[in-house]
């Protein structure tokens, strides 16, 4: 008698749930965002604006937020924008809305971790702020490592593309070839603007749209190199060749360059660190004796002259190691 009450129960509650799915997949098919957007297109289409009607654009727009209403409250902001660009960049396939709540959560979870140590208040504030600024960190290292990608893939996409051209292709079989051979994320870019030439983009706004997205000088370099030469005419090939040449001499002392400067740039990291280490390991080991520095008016002074010279040292060996080629 139990096992056939107890199955009963079980069948009834797959029941329900099976109900309730069924109801929300046939409210999501009738009355949802996308079953109203067919509706108001087929409306269109068939001549009947009624008093709702809007035009359609066939812009491909990027969107904030899956929210109608996130995603335009968004649209109104510069800094969305930008953080936009910045995602598009480094190739993450987040939207503002997810990079937004992915910061807020972060910065919730450092508040709730400094309210367990009995911290100063400025300290308790750097540090929700640094944990509210690790997903833009974490973007901002993706988007580095993502063009630094591209930079190197760049002078084989040039000598390709002038291999092609050679062997007869026209520009726009080339853009294609080299979005299918080229490793990514330089040939993802290249079907890129090949499909927005075939949505009807001019080629030249095409190229420049890859190079807002990709800011780099040396691609700069080449579409403005094949931008001229469609304009004025000359050999293509052979000037493409020439640019891969020139980036590869670039790379290659870019390369030296850093090298000579990798123990200036790990001096800047110990020196920048050093002093947090040894207060994390003092506040561990004995936090009566570090926890003058802020309970003592002289050491609350002190923390803060230190802090604004460890900033101005590492502001000051970063531009020493850094050097524009």
């Amino acid at each position: 008698m139990d096992i056939l009450f107890y199955g009963f129960i079980v069948f009834l509650f797959a029941a329900v749930i099976l109900g309730i799915e069924g109801v929300y997949l046939w409210w999501v098919s009738t009355h949802g965002a996308s079953a109203q957007r067919i509706a108001r297109r087929l409306q269109l289409m068939s001549g009947n604006h009624g008093r709702n009607a809007e035009r359609i654009s066939i812009l491909k727009l990027r969107r904030f937020g899956r929210h109608e209403v996130v995603d335009r409250l968004l649209q109104r902001f510069r800094f969305a924008h930008r953080l936009d660009r910045l995602l598009v960049q480094s190739g993450i396939a987040w939207s503002v809305e997810r990079f937004l709540l992915c910061s807020v959560a972060t910065m919730l979870a450092g508040a709730y971790l400094v309210l367990q140590w009995p911290l100063p208040l400025p300290v308790r504030v750097g540090i929700v702020l640094l944990c509210a600024y690790m997903p833009l960190l974490l973007v901002r290292r993706a988007r580095m490592r993502r063009l630094a990608r591209i930079e190197e893939q760049l002078p084989d996409a040039a000598d390709f593309i002038a291999r092609a051209l050679r062997a007869g292709h026209s520009f726009s079989n080339v853009l294609q070839i080299v979005g299918n051979e080229l490793a990514e994320p330089l040939s993802g870019e290249f079907r890129i603007a090949r499909e927005e030439i075939n949505y009807g983009v001019p080629l030249g706004e095409a190229l420049h749209n890859m190079a807002a997205r990709i800011p780099l000088t040396d691609l700069r370099y080449l579409v403005i190199a094949i931008l001229i030469q469609r304009e004025t005419g000359g050999n293509l090939a052979e000037i493409l060749s020439n640019i891969g040449h020139i980036i590869r001499g670039r790379l290659r002392l870019a390369a030296q360059v850093r090298v000579l400067s990798a123990e200036g740039r790990m001096s800047a990291w110990i020196l920048g660190l050093l002093p947090f280490a040894v207060g994390a390991m003092l506040l561990l080991v004995n936090p009566k004796y570090i926890k003058v520095l802020w309970t003592d008016p002289l050491g609350v002074n002190m923390l803060w002259m230190a802090l604004v010279m460890i900033i101005i040292g590492v502001i000051w060996l970063k531009k020493v190691i850094r050097i524009r080629i």
